[in-house]
Formats: structure tokens, sequence, C-alpha cells
């Protein structure tokens, strides 16, 4: 006797699911000094940042009342060439900006 529509091996397949675990994300912060002039931290945070001017004129205000303030959310490396771009520009322009980040 045969059956029909089967085969001696198995008819159930085996599915796997692949798994993606999201990067673990960064928050770059720009410190407040008493010497970096706004206007170069304005600019620091349009061209590393890629913020308007409207949103870095804000996020500047921010950083010149309570300290800090935060430019990104980046992966772990974007977040760490983002900290090196804005002491590499700062060191060149003569101010001590300095800029770190956290894990969110």
């Amino acid at each position: 006797m045969t059956n029909i529509g089967t085969d001696s091996k198995s008819d159930v397949l085996e599915r796997t699911k692949n798994k993606t675990t999201k990067p673990p994300m960064f928050k770059v912060y720009l410190l407040n000094d008493d010497y970096t002039t706004m206007d170069f931290v304005v600019e620091i945070l349009e061209v590393v940042f890629r913020h308007s001017p409207i949103t870095a004129t804000s996020i500047m205000l921010s950083i010149h009342k309570s300290g800090k303030g935060l430019a990104g959310v980046y992966t772990k490396e974007i977040a760490e060439t983002k900290v090196a771009q804005v002491h590499s520009a700062a060191a060149r322009s003569g101010f001590p900006l300095k800029s770190i980040m956290e894990k969110e």
C-alpha cells in the first residue's frame, strides 16, 4: 500500500527566526565653559550635528543655562566620532569646548 502525497522524508520543515537586536544608543552632550563663544557652539551644532540654526541656538542656550545640552543620540561608533569631531574643531579654533557621551 502506498501513501499518496507523502514521501519517506519528513513533511515538517524547521523554521528559524533571526532575531536582531538594536545596538545600544549613546547621548552626546556639549558642556558649558567660560571661554567658548556662543557662536562657535551654534556652528558646531549646525556642522557636526546637522541641526538647523533655530534648533542649534536653542540647544546652545540650554547648554549656557544648565551646564550641558543634548546634541544628539547615536550608536556608539558614531557618538565617538562626533565627540572627536567636536574636540578637534574646538582645538583648531582655540576653544576648550568639550563633549561627552553617555549610554542611553
